[in-house]
């Protein structure tokens, strides 16, 4: 069966609306930025040429579909006033079956666990669970520590568990297996694909950033007391963007910022492309969040309409029509809400439903977190939520746990048709 014959076959299904959250809710949930928000500078950049075209013998182009962008929709046509191609499984956490709304596609999701080493060292491990297109069904791939999608849903870009990972594999997501390597000397562990699917950002390390080290251990005090806990180590050491066409890269180098305190993850943040592919971002401690690098990994100044975006705290980002800014959670009492922006002043446009804004399904519609009806802040589920409307479409079932690196909180890894 094809891709384009299970889009003919999707169920098309919309819920009417769900309660309000109850009126003993706790009146606000906390943001928190996420472990991976550190400091970032630019180094003299040091260029090596990578001769990856040679090394494998086709072409290493991630499988994009045809005539769509970033956000799903197809170039050249109108938008529809009704979201269609909607597949909900409320009652599924984690999902077995495919979850849609328009050309929004929960492609993977995956979880964290921690795990502890001889030595004392933890490492924080994924594990993905991968969409089968021909099935329309996820399953978990313990192979790949990292994993980006992309569009038109039928390949992906994957790292393997061992960081720094010296390739990085392009995956058939039809039968599980990797097609091409391209080599990464420097060592891989960190991806980014661009809007279009054409390039491929690599953040390189000499460590795993994702490694907690007993030798850095620091007392830490919560509410069950006190006790030591490992600690990251600087390690990022720069970045290669791959032209996924001719296999060609270039390694940049990009150190860490070692004036961060102890406490906070120091590995070095990963990079990510901005909303049309033409610069960087890396996400910071300190204002402005959102950092913007040219492909040579040179600061520049951010977009007029990128300036206030937080891909942490509000992945959507800006809307397919530019006009506005998914923002942070804007809940108080027993409601939750999010805000949307204006993505030149900042200032906010609009209140919508939702916890956190993951992607926009068209200019009026996005794909949410949100709190279940009696549920606490960690029991949340996918759903999508419209301006201007205070129902939402219940899309998953609940991640019921109160913490937030259980297994059981699995997170959204989203990709378009």
């Amino acid at each position: 069966m094809t891709f384009d014959e299970l889009v003919r076959d999707t169920l098309r299904e919309q819920a009417e609306s769900v309660r309000p959250a109850p009126a003993d809710l706790a009146g606000r949930v906390l943001a928190r930025r996420a472990r991976h928000r550190t400091r970032g500078l630019t180094a003299a950049t040091v260029v090596t040429v990578v001769a990856v075209a040679a090394a494998v013998a086709t072409p290493t182009v991630l499988d994009s579909g045809h005539g769509t962008n970033r956000h799903g929709r197809h170039d050249g046509s109108a938008d529809s006033p009704a979201v269609t191609g909607v597949e909900s499984h409320p009652s599924q956490s984690p999902p077995r079956d495919r979850i849609s709304a328009g050309d929004q596609v929960l492609a993977a999701y995956y979880s964290t666990r921690d795990v502890r080493q001889s030595d004392h060292d933890v490492v924080q491990t994924r594990t993905y669970s991968l969409l089968n297109p021909a099935t329309g069904r996820y399953a978990t791939d313990t192979r790949w520590s990292d994993v980006v999608v992309a569009p038109g849903l039928r390949t992906a870009a994957v790292l393997e568990q061992a960081l720094p990972a010296r390739r990085v594999g392009i995956l058939d997501l039809g039968t599980g297996r990797v097609t091409h390597w391209i080599p990464v000397p420097q060592g891989a562990a960190a991806l980014d694909l661009s809007p279009d699917g054409s390039k491929l950002v690599v953040t390189t390390y000499d460590q795993n950033p994702n490694r907690l080290f007993w030798a850095k251990r620091i007392l830490v005090t919560d509410g069950k007391g006190s006790s030591y806990q490992p600690q990251p180590e600087y390690s990022r050491t720069g970045f290669s963007v791959i032209d996924l066409p001719s296999g060609a890269a270039r390694w940049h180098a990009l150190a860490p910022d070692k004036s961060m305190p102890p406490g906070i993850d120091i590995s070095g943040a990963a990079l990510r492309f901005d909303h049309d592919g033409t610069l960087l971002t890396e996400l910071q401690m300190a204002e402005p969040h959102l950092v913007f690098l040219s492909l040579d990994g040179t600061k520049v100044p951010a977009p007029a309409k990128e300036k206030h975006e937080d891909p942490d705290l509000a992945p959507a980002g800006l809307s397919p029509d530019g006009k506005l800014m998914a923002g942070d959670f804007a809940g108080e009492g027993s409601k939750t809400a999010t805000e949307l922006l204006d993505p030149v002043t900042g200032k906010r446009a609009a209140l919508l439903r939702g916890q956190k804004l993951l992607a926009w399904v068209d200019d009026r519609h996005l794909i949410a977190w949100d709190i279940v009806p009696g549920g606490n802040e960690f029991g949340t589920r996918l759903v999508m939520v419209t301006i201007g409307s205070t129902k939402e479409v219940p899309l998953s079932g609940a991640r019921h746990t109160n913490q937030e690196e259980s297994p059981a909180r699995w997170e959204a890894v989203f990709a378009h048709r």
